[in-house]
C-alpha cells in the first residue's frame, strides 16, 4: 500500500493514539490507516519505564473493556476522603452512595501502554489495511500522507512544542510509591495544603503500599526530592497527618512540571488533536487520561462511520464536516472537564481567608448535599454528556 492510500495518519503511539487506532479498526476492520509510533517496536523496551500511577476512572474501563485493554494488575478506589490541611470542610465519596463497582482505579503508566499495544496487536490480525510504524527522530514522515491526520502526540507540560491557551500553575508534582503503617484497602485520600494537593492513592502492590501525589512550587518540590528518605517521610507525615498511620518507607521520587495547555480549536481541515495533544490538565482530579480516551473513542466512532462509506462519498468537504461534528460532540465535555482542573488547581492552592473559607464551606456542602456530589462524581467519572 503507498503511503498515499491512507486514509487516516494516527501520529502518537502512546495510550490515546493506540486506543484510538484499535477502537476504528474494531468498528471497520478494513480502514487504511496508518500508525506513526515513535515507541520501541519491542514491549521489553517499555517494561521498565513510566511506572507512574495513573488515575482512570471507571468510565474508562467501561470503553477499554471493549477492546479488551484492561490490565491484570491494578487498583480499585472504593472511597475517597477529601480534606483540607489544618482548616476545617472535608468530604467522603463512596461507591455505595454512587451505585457504582468502583470509583476509579489507579494503574501504572506503562501498563495501561502495554497493555494496549497488545490489544492493538490482537485486533492487527484482522485489519489487513492497517500499518504499523515504529519512527525516530531521524524518519521522515513528509511523504506520509492520508485523508485524515489524527495528532495524538500528547507529552508533559513544558515538554510540548505547542503553547496556544493556559496557564504555567507554578507547581511540580513528586511522585513515588510510599509504605505507610495502616492503610485501609482501596481508600484513596486528598489533602489539600498551602501549596496545593496531596494524594495518597492505593496502589497494586498491596494494602500498605501507596501512590504518593505531593504537589508544591518548584523550589519546594526539588528541595524534598533532595531530602534523605528518613528526612522526606518526617516531612511527609507533619504534611499529611497521622490518618494511616506512619510513612515507613519512600521509594522512586520523580518530580514533574505542572500546568495546563489547550487548544481552542481542536480541528484544522483536515487534521484533529486528541489527548495531550489537544489539552494537558494539571492532575489534581486525575482527569487527563480519562478525557483523552473519550476524546479517541468518540473520534473512532465518527471515522468509522465515514469511512465505511463508499470511496466517492469520503471526500475532503466530508471529512471536514465529519471532523467539525466531532469537534462539537466534544465541546461540553472538554469545556466541563478543562474548567473543574483548573478550578480546583487553582482554587486550591490560594491562601486568602476568604478563599480557604470557602473551600471548607464548598467541602461541607459536598458531604451534605448528596446530589451536589453525585453530579460531581459522575462528571469525573464519565464525563459531560
Amino acid at each position: 500500500m503507498s503511503a498515499t492510500n491512507f486514509d487516516i495518519a494516527i501520529q502518537g503511539g502512546g495510550p490515546v493514539g493506540l486506543a484510538c487506532a484499535a477502537w476504528c479498526l474494531q468498528k471497520f476492520p478494513e480502514a487504511k490507516i496508518s500508525l506513526l509510533d515513535r515507541n520501541p517496536i519491542e514491549d521489553a523496551d517499555l517494561a521498565a519505564a513510566d511506572s507512574r500511577g495513573i488515575a482512570l476512572s471507571h468510565g474508562s474501563k467501561l470503553l477499554l473493556d471493549t477492546i479488551n485493554a484492561w490490565p491484570s494488575e491494578c487498583a480499585d478506589i472504593h472511597r475517597v476522603h477529601v480534606s483540607q490541611a489544618g482548616r476545617f470542610g472535608r468530604a467522603l465519596m463512596t461507591r455505595e452512595e454512587l451505585k457504582q463497582d468502583a470509583l476509579g482505579h489507579i494503574i501504572r503508566y506503562r501498563d495501561i501502554h502495554l497493555t494496549l499495544r497488545k490489544a492493538l496487536r490482537d485486533i492487527q490480525t484482522k485489519s489487513p489495511n492497517f500499518v504499523w510504524g515504529h519512527i525516530d527522530a531521524n524518519t521522515d514522515t513528509a511523504n506520509i500522507q492520508a485523508k485524515c491526520v489524527v495528532h495524538a502526540e500528547g507529552g508533559l507540560f513544558k515538554t510540548q512544542d505547542w503553547v496556544e491557551s493556559g496557564r504555567d500553575y507554578e507547581q511540580s508534582a513528586l511522585v513515588g510509591l510510599v509504605e505507610v503503617e495502616n492503610a485501609s484497602p482501596h481508600q484513596a485520600w486528598e489533602r489539600f495544603t498551602s501549596e496545593g494537593p496531596l494524594a495518597v492513592l492505593p496502589s497494586h502492590y498491596g494494602s500498605n503500599i501507596l501512590n504518593l501525589v505531593w504537589c508544591g512550587t518548584p523550589s519546594s518540590s526539588q528541595a524534598r526530592l533532595a531530602l534523605s528518605n528518613a528526612e522526606f517521610l518526617e516531612s511527609l507525615q507533619a504534611e499529611f497527618g497521622s490518618r494511616i498511620g506512619q510513612f515507613l518507607k519512600i521509594q522512586d521520587r520523580r518530580l514533574y512540571e505542572l500546568g495546563l495547555n489547550y487548544r481552542k480549536e481542536i480541528t484544522q481541515g483536515n487534521e484533529v488533536w486528541i489527548g495531550n495533544a489537544a489539552q494537558a490538565l494539571h492532575p489534581v482530579a486525575g482527569q487527563g487520561l480519562n478525557l483523552g480516551l473519550r476524546d479517541a473513542y468518540l473520534l473512532a466512532e465518527k471515522l468509522s462511520a465515514l469511512f465505511s462509506k463508499p470511496e466517492d462519498q469520503k471526500t475532503p468537504l466530508a471529512i471536514e464536516n465529519t471532523l467539525q461534528e466531532y469537534a462539537q460532540s466534544r465541546k461540553a465535555d472538554r469545556s466541563a472537564t478543562i474548567g473543574l482542573t483548573d478550578f480546583m488547581a487553582r482554587i486550591f492552592t490560594s491562601n486568602l481567608i476568604p478563599i480557604v473559607v470557602g473551600r471548607g464551606l464548598a467541602l461541607s456542602a459536598l458531604q451534605w448535599l448528596p446530589s451536589i456530589k453525585t453530579a460531581l462524581a459522575r462528571q469525573m467519572m464519565f464525563g459531560r454528556r
